[in-house]
């Protein structure tokens, strides 16, 4: 049989730019995802839709084409953009299958392991919601990470601030990484799997409150003139929404953010689902963070740790690639359209990642069972 590969650049992209195989031959399911293919090589065929540039590099551009560039890169992080054709989607599939369908092989992998749990917030164990200060977990949620962190490890690293995320999921058993992994606290009680006393374990970026402090009323008064923008303190990083403002002030909403960081070189411009994130300029991310949880745990150099992580932002990609660095445990990213991830698998929404996470916890459950019987 023939194969015809397309190389497809997604009108709305956060999506993706990868290589599509017609005729894919099942693969190992811990092959590394192949590198984006250049344009236009012999035997693809290349689609390019729209050009999509990155919040850090709009710097090179000027006047109405760097406008256009931020708009442009704020419809990318919109989901209400995307028009994924059924090819693309179950090709996507198969290079980043379900963890639920895939369940067995992973446990096959992890066996003789020990699994540690890192789980985003916000799009993973609740749902995106239109006021961010409303994304509540469920009950059922809650119960299930519960069960989690009494079988294993397990930390919730988010870009939201530390205390903000504690208070929506109430369980003093995990660690917690707040503002993308600067702000990590350990388990204040009831995990065996404490180090020492666990107070606070890390923040990388503590010279920098007084200027995030400072920037934040700045935005706030900034932005108070676009109905809908809301500018959110995550403490050592801040997050400016725009899930609630109208499209057509995107534009105005752009400006006013760029005209207050000028100022501020130390601070760093990126972007996620619906939100623009100003953070220092430190070497720091959530990979960092996955790293730094691992080291504290003792499993930095272990050969016989298992990590699992699981996120559905652009954010969470830093730790998905540290995993692939690593040769150890596996990135989970939680979306419904087709993305270019670092990710092996995928789920499509929190009610998955709570059907993956209780299998998980059942999985354990009879192990230690089994092993009692013995």
């Amino acid at each position: 049989m023939t194969k015809q590969n397309v190389v497809v650049s997604h009108p709305d992209a956060e999506v993706m730019n990868m290589a599509i195989s017609v005729d894919v031959a099942n693969s190992s399911i811990f092959t590394a995802v192949a590198e984006k293919p250049p344009v236009g090589p012999p035997g693809y065929i290349s689609i390019s839709r729209r050009r999509f540039v990155n919040l850090k590099n709009l710097d090179s551009f000027n006047g109405a084409e760097r406008i256009n560039s931020w708009v442009d890169s704020m419809r990318a992080s919109s989901p209400t953009h995307l028009k994924s054709s059924s090819f693309l989607k179950e090709n996507w599939i198969r290079q980043h299958p379900s963890a639920l369908d895939m369940f067995e092989q992973i446990i096959d992998a992890s066996k003789g392991k020990q699994i540690v749990m890192f789980l985003d917030y916000d799009g993973t164990l609740s749902p995106i919601v239109e006021d961010p200060d409303r994304a509540f977990m469920s009950d059922a949620m809650r119960k299930t990470v519960k069960k989690v962190a009494r079988s294993f490890p397990t930390a919730i690293v988010s870009g939201r601030c530390r205390d903000k995320v504690y208070k929506f999921v109430r369980l003093a058993e995990l660690y917690y990484a707040g503002s993308h992994g600067m702000d990590i606290k350990g388990p204040a009680k009831g995990s065996k799997y404490m180090k020492g006393s666990q107070g606070v374990l890390c923040q990388p970026a503590s010279e920098f409150l007084p200027m995030i402090d400072e920037v934040y009323k700045l935005l706030v008064d900034k932005t108070k003139s676009t109905p809908g923008a809301k500018v959110e303190n995550n403490k050592f990083c801040l997050s400016v929404h725009f899930r609630c403002v109208d499209e057509k002030k995107w534009n105005e909403l752009s400006l006013q953010v760029r005209s207050v960081l000028k100022e501020y070189p130390m601070l760093r411009l990126t972007q996620g689902r619906k939100v623009l994130e100003i953070r220092p300029t430190i070497k720091w991310d959530k990979g960092k963070a996955l790293e730094f949880l691992l080291e504290s745990l003792g499993y930095a150099k272990c050969t016989d740790v298992f990590p699992v992580y699981i996120g559905d932002d652009r954010t969470d990609e830093d730790a998905f690639k540290v995993l692939r660095e690593r040769g150890q445990g596996f990135g989970i990213l939680v979306s419904k359209i087709p993305k270019e991830t670092n990710a092996t698998y995928s789920l499509q929404e929190p009610a998955e990642v709570m059907d993956f996470l209780q299998r998980l916890v059942e999985w354990k459950r009879k192990t230690v069972r089994s092993h009692a019987m013995l």
